[in-house]
């Protein structure tokens, strides 16, 4: 589970090392929590040390991100509960096009739908 305040990590080249949650972003009925798939807003905390001059991100900024992988176990309806060691998200504009052009490690088949084609596209693969 996300939460406002929560540190995740940011797992594409954008420049960016960490991220911290500001508001969860969902249709319908008022939650606080966000899970896999779902939009944030959150600031960049810490920048990598390689390259920060050529960074597309800076520190402070406050930008779109899509959770990618969560600690917490997520359904699949044939029975199996999928889990990642650590909270990651890929940082998007408003357009849901990501900012980066590489995405580090797999992504979980929850995120095959239409509007999220690119960043699979980008990544090494599904699980």
């Amino acid at each position: 589970m996300i939460f406002p305040q929560t540190i995740l990590k940011i797992s594409d080249n954008s420049g960016g090392k960490f991220l911290k949650c500001i508001k969860i972003l969902k249709k319908g009925a008022f939650t606080r929590k966000g899970k896999l798939g779902d939009l944030i807003v959150g600031s960049v905390q810490k920048l990598r040390s390689k390259n920060r001059h050529l960074s597309k991100v800076k520190k402070g900024d406050v930008v779109y991100a899509l959770v990618v992988r969560t600690k917490v176990a997520s359904n699949r309806k044939i029975g199996i509960n999928i889990r990642f060691l650590s909270n990651d998200v890929v940082l998007v504009n408003k357009g849901l096009r990501p900012i980066a052009s590489r995405v580090f490690g797999v992504l979980p088949k929850e995120l095959r739908v239409s509007k999220f084609a690119k960043i699979i596209s980008i990544s090494k693969g599904l699980t």
